[in-house]
């Protein structure tokens, strides 16, 4: 009988356990999708997602092979090389160095002029379901990081032909991180110039003005090239330079249209405006040389579409389609005479016209933007009680700004790989071509 009841006993707690552990399984499959909805409790917009990603390659597109082929083109042969490996590497080093301290730099609380070196350093903290903007945290910084990449590459078309390898890499790490990084951080993440209501949509300030002032700035530094104004010195492959040009164009849909970081309403409007402001580019310089030179040049009319594309860029998600074609068509206008007479004026072996083009049509696109984003005259309208006299003042004030600024910081980035390894090469190494005596190949035989 005990045995009996032990029996029935163990059966019984047999039972319980068995209870017990069923009651656990069902717990576990109950929690499991909660935890699961915990992971993944941001859903992202899978076609921001993949408007963001193409965006990304789109920026990308431009700096290699575009901006390569397009000062590849301008430069003479035996330099060819020599200017399509700095943009390539610029944009490569300082990429790795926006990941290591650039965008915790740029996009982190701090100050008005500079965030965090150190919060997001290496990309702390983020991780796969992390967001930024409204997109996956990861993609934010991939897309932001070839912004930085081609801006710093773009300061290499006036160095080019005379200045040492070394140097311009240095030069490049101290001007991205004292120049662009701050200026992304007072513009787009809450900085001194965002406090003052500055429309820069996709990098008037930040980007083309940034870039132009530098490459001017770094031209006196550097001084002219062997020849210069003595000798004809031409552009070995106008060619290049078209497609290159060309590419420029398609990749900037990325640059201004994705600078909406969504695939949205103001992502087609910066679209639309991205092909008219470029075609009025074009359209101006090319009947703008016709007239003064009596044959219109494709080396000129390529220019004219870069002219209106950076004109656009601060403009592109603020303005109407009417508003861009008179921006890109007095910056057509204005440029031809930028990259012949200001420069002139200047005195500066600026080599691939970088302030002609993008500091010049910067400067025109930003204070057009105060004008042309105002209700009034097709934009999606000013702050609340901001009128277009205002915006202007506003606009002038972060132009002004941005021309000290990046000026004083290329001067001392100029200095830094002046007095660590010298800034020019040797005169002779200058006559035989870079090509050969920095790299030690040639792009013909």
């Amino acid at each position: 009988m005990k045995t009996a009841m032990t029996s029935q006993l163990v059966s019984s707690n047999g039972a319980r356990i068995a209870l017990l552990y069923l009651l656990a399984f069902a717990g576990l499959f109950w929690l499991v999708p909660a935890f699961a909805q915990d992971e993944a409790e941001i859903v992202f917009d899978s076609g921001n997602v993949a408007w963001m990603l193409t965006s990304t390659l789109l920026v990308l597109l431009m700096v290699v092979p575009g901006l390569a082929l397009f000062y590849g083109g301008m430069v003479r042969s035996k330099n060819v090389l020599s200017v399509i490996m700095q943009v390539l590497v610029v944009f490569s080093l300082v990429v790795l160095i926006w990941i290591a301290y650039g965008y915790s730099a740029s996009f982190t609380e701090g100050n008005d002029f500079f965030g965090s070196f150190t919060a997001k350093a290496f990309l702390t903290g983020i991780g796969v379901s992390s967001e930024a903007a409204g997109i996956p945290e990861y993609l934010f910084v991939a897309f932001q990081s070839t912004f930085a990449g081609i801006t710093t590459a773009l300061i290499v078309g006036a160095f080019a032909e005379r200045m040492k390898f070394s140097a311009v890499l240095i030069f490049s790490v101290t001007w991205v991180t004292l120049a662009y990084f701050p200026m992304v951080h007072m513009v787009w993440s809450g900085g001194f110039l965002a406090h003052k209501g500055v429309i820069d949509f996709a990098g008037g300030t930040v980007v083309h003005i940034n870039a132009g002032v530098a490459g001017l700035v770094g031209a006196y530094f550097l001084g002219k090239r062997l020849g210069y104004g003595k000798e004809a010195i031409k552009p070995h492959s106008v060619p290049f330079t078209f497609i290159g040009a060309s590419l420029l164009w398609i990749g900037w849909f990325g640059f201004n249209a994705g600078s909406a970081v969504a695939a949205n309403a103001t992502a087609s409007l910066a679209m639309i405006n991205t092909i008219v402001a470029t075609a009025a580019g074009v359209v101006a310089w090319t009947l703008v040389e016709a007239i003064i030179k009596g044959k219109p040049s494709a080396l000129g009319a390529a220019t004219g579409a870069i002219a209106g594309l950076v004109g656009v860029t601060p403009a592109a998600g603020t303005v109407g389609p009417l508003g861009a074609i008179v921006i890109g068509l007095v910056c057509g206008v204005v440029c031809v005479w930028a990259v012949t007479g200001l420069k002139r004026l200047l005195g500066a072996d600026d080599s691939l016209d970088v302030f002609g083009v993008h500091g010049v049509a910067g400067i025109i696109g930003a204070v057009l933007t105060g004008v042309f984003s105002a209700a009034s005259l097709g934009g999606t309208g000013l702050a609340e009680g901001v009128s277009i006299g205002a915006q202007i003042g506003v606009q002038i004030i972060s132009v002004v700004f941005t021309i000290v600024w990046c000026a004083i910081v290329t001067a001392i980035a100029m200095l830094v790989a002046k007095f660590t390894v010298g800034l020019r090469v040797p005169e002779e190494s200058e006559r035989v071509g870079l090509d050969i005596t920095t790299h030690g190949e040639s792009a013909y035989e």
